[in-house]
């Protein structure tokens, strides 16, 4: 058996990782900045 696979599997485990956790915390950011905005004094100072 070769070596290859688990070469190619550390590879798919180094890149995909850190992908998958950057885009789930860019949609994590995404959504806190909507809710922010929902509540932020700041910007609804005018309105009121």
């Amino acid at each position: 058996m070769t070596h290859w696979p688990f070469i190619v599997g550390a590879y798919v485990i180094a890149i995909g990782v850190p992908l998958v956790l950057g885009i789930e915390a860019a949609f994590r950011v995404r959504a806190a900045r909507r809710r922010l905005e929902a509540i932020d004094i700041r910007r609804n100072r005018g309105n009121a």
